[in-house]
């Protein structure tokens, strides 16, 4: 028995099945990786592939494949590198995930070995750098040859690109006659954002992450562009050799560095398991002040004459194992706390990071929520956290699900500066120096400087001409920013005089940075198409919080007309009065929105900027559904109580294609109420105002036109 019930009950046929599509599976994220420099998967899926693999073999070891994952070792050279065949093969390391894993590796060191566990045995502990593996060749002290790894029996030439890299000597002097030096190609975080920006800039695409950018960079066909990104190297084993270097791991790799190549500093000898599991312990939690990325740590049994005792299994070495990162957390340096300013006034604060790798993402912000959430309090004002609130200077674990924002975790207190304070939270806008309030039963606090507020004029900005509202192509969200900032726009209604003034005279958009006459005249063109707005997607537009493009469409069919809804929210009081009545008897409306819409219409000042938006624009009245002699047509209708011979969402959506207004509440516009078994307050205010009611039945009768 395995002790997994979950494989114990597979079938022979499932198990076949199973390993065919985990080998098709393996070796397009091993393409991906290693051969385009473009993962599909994030390590900890592929590493989960690779475990369910072996799994299975180990259950059904018959049934093995000749192409099995087990007995590959990264992807075959492309074809537009000239190929190199490894004298030694360049092997891939086994994976442990826990404690006992590790346990494990040693223990069959020792079953191998024929060694007592009294027998002492020394391990090297080292960073595992998350790169590009490379092999340099040296004759007579001269670089000759420098490969990729490839499938580890054949790389690909790459060395006129890794004599571009500094930490690569061209010439060494003390050298064995042949000597290979294995090593990792990496990039630096800083060097990686510093890439990153330049790409940017020239309108290049981004890397995803260092590991990406330094295969990318490695692989170049023109060394020139290898010599101008920042690749950097260190060495950490060897291949082919004319007499050894030394009789330890240890001892050969101080040679090395003696020889001048750049060795990780962080490598030391580990006498125990005790001291292999404070090295694991000691390299994680300095991880994010490395300045670059590691996965894990490797531990490599430091006696060279065991080593070649233990040898190697088909595509890993006995003596050497690493001991991986948990690949969804990580913990790092929490540098400030910033606070931003939505478009509705919310202020969000943001956790700025020491960059930190985080699923195969740098990751170097995280939210933070809100006020409570930092001060370790709930949305219950309960404790979480175990109450440890959130400072600048805290070192905090971080995690990211799926594609999420990154959160933080945990806070490890004891890693906390004696001079970290509690975060104060602003009470003024940070951004125009307005009241920022928290109003009752609400865990954000907000702006209230409107679009007086920099920073809420810009976002409702870069809304309003979003896909879904106004959606004006070639106006994003960096152009937005740039026309805010000098003056060009200060408002939606801005955007429709632009042309006006900005498309002839001293000042032309198409002088501006980044633009042509061809763009500005692009622009233009655009603004004036989507002067002709559908009344839904003008509300949306509009920015109002809580009013989203589902709330926006209920508001359109509503009111039918620009004119009605303006008339309505001139009318309209909060929480009293036939327009609020009216407001709050739309069906997915309730009181928090009609209070945002209502206030929106009532603020002076937004109010002004609403309509001078809406008298640049041909805005077009929301269709009426259905025929039109459909005997419901533009009426507005409640349904309440149970319906027996269809679901509420049936009744609705029927009622809608007849062209009705459906209701979720009663008031003295509404022209109909269907009452089924059990219909309570609805059906007798109904009744008291006179409003006309009938059972489901007769409503049958009636959308049928009977």
């Amino acid at each position: 028995m395995t002790g997994n019930s979950e494989l114990d009950a597979l079938t022979e046929a499932e198990a076949r099945a199973e390993l065919a599509r985990l080998a098709e599976e393996i070796t397009r994220a091993d393409l991906a990786y290693h051969g385009a420099d473009n993962p599909r998967i994030t390590d900890a899926d592929y590493d989960a592939l690779k475990r369910r693999n072996a799994a299975i073999e180990a259950r059904f070891p018959h049934l093995k494949r000749d192409d099995s994952p087990s007995d590959q070792v990264g992807a075959p050279p492309a074809e537009r590198f000239e190929k190199v065949r490894h004298e030694v093969h360049m092997l891939s390391l086994g994976n442990a995930f826990s404690d006992d894993e590790l346990d494990a590796f040693v223990a069959g060191i020792r079953r191998y070995l024929g060694l007592d566990a009294q027998t002492a045995l020394t391990f090297t502990a080292e960073p595992k750098i998350d790169g590009v593996s490379l092999a340099l060749r040296y004759e007579a002290g001269r670089l000759v040859r420098a490969a990729t790894r490839g499938d580890g029996e054949t790389g690909e030439n790459v060395t006129a690109n890794a004599r571009t890299i500094a930490d690569v000597p061209d010439q060494l002097d003390g050298a064995p006659d042949l000597l290979e030096v294995r090593g990792e190609v990496y990039m630096a975080h800083d060097d990686f954002a510093a890439l990153n920006a330049r790409q940017s800039a020239r309108g290049g695409k981004a890397f995803a992450n260092p590991r990406n950018a330094a295969a990318g960079s490695l692989r170049q066909l023109d060394a020139q562009i290898t010599r101008a990104r920042p690749l950097r190297f260190f060495a950490y084993a060897w291949g082919v050799l004319s007499e050894p270097l030394a009789q330890t791991q240890m001892g050969a790799l101080e040679r090395l560095g003696a020889l001048g190549f750049v060795i990780n500093p962080l490598t030391r000898r580990c006498a125990d398991m005790a001291t292999m599991r404070a090295a694991y312990q000691e390299i994680e939690q300095r991880r994010a002040t490395l300045g670059y990325d590691i996965d894990g740590v490797v531990y490599k049994l430091d006696d060279l004459a065991l080593q070649d005792r233990l040898g190697f299994r088909s595509t890993t070495p006995r003596w050497a194992i690493a001991r991986k990162f948990p690949a969804e957390l990580a913990w790092t340096r929490l540098e400030a706390i910033d606070i931003q300013v939505g478009r509705t006034g919310t202020l969000s604060p943001v956790a700025r990071l020491a960059p930190v790798t985080v699923g195969g993402v740098v990751v170097s912000n995280a939210t933070l929520h809100n006020e409570d959430y930092i001060a370790a309090r709930d949305a219950a004002g309960a404790t979480i956290r175990d109450g440890k609130d959130i400072r600048e200077g805290d070192w905090v674990e971080v995690y990211r699900a799926g594609d999420v924002i990154p959160k933080i975790r945990d806070v490890d207190l004891s890693r906390r500066p004696a001079d970290a304070r509690p975060f104060a939270f602003p009470r003024q806008c940070p951004r125009c120096g307005a009241a920022a309030v928290r109003e009752e039963g609400d865990a954000a606090r907000r702006c209230t400087g409107g679009m007086a507020c920099p920073a809420q004029a810009v976002e409702k900005l870069k809304h309003f001409v979003a896909r879904g509202a106004l959606d004006i192509d070639g106006l994003g969200g960096r152009q937005v920013e740039a026309l805010y900032r000098d003056g060009w726009i200060a408002e939606p209604a801005d955007i429709f005089t632009i042309e006006e003034r900005f498309g002839s005279g001293p000042r032309q958009l198409k002088n501006r940075e980044g633009w042509g006459e061809k763009s500005a005249r692009n622009l233009f063109s655009a603004i004036e198409s989507s002067r002709r707005v559908p009344l839904a997607r003008l509300i949306f537009a509009l920015g109002i919080r809580h009013v989203g493009e589902s709330a926006a469409a209920l508001l359109a069919r509503h009111y039918g007309s620009w004119a009605a809804l303006a008339q309505a929210m001139d009318r309209a009081e909060i929480g009293q009065g036939p327009e609020w009545d009216s407001l709050l008897s739309i069906d997915g409306v309730g009181a928090v929105m009609a209070q945002a819409l209502v206030t929106a219409f009532h603020q002076p000042a937004e109010r002004a900027s609403i309509d001078r938006l809406a008298a640049q624009l041909e805005i077009v009245d929301a269709e009426t559904a259905g025929p039109a002699d459909s005997p419901v047509a533009g009426k507005t209708v409640v349904f309440t109580g149970t319906l027996e011979h269809m679901t509420r969402a049936e009744a609705k959506a029927r009622a809608e294609a007849l062209g009705a207004k459906v209701a979720g509440s009663v008031s003295s516009k509404t022209d109909l109420v269907v009452a089924g078994p059990g219909a309570g307050s609805k059906a007798k205010k109904a009744t008291e105002l006179g409003v006309e009611v009938i059972d489901e039945e007769a409503w049958l009768a009636l959308a049928r036109g009977g």
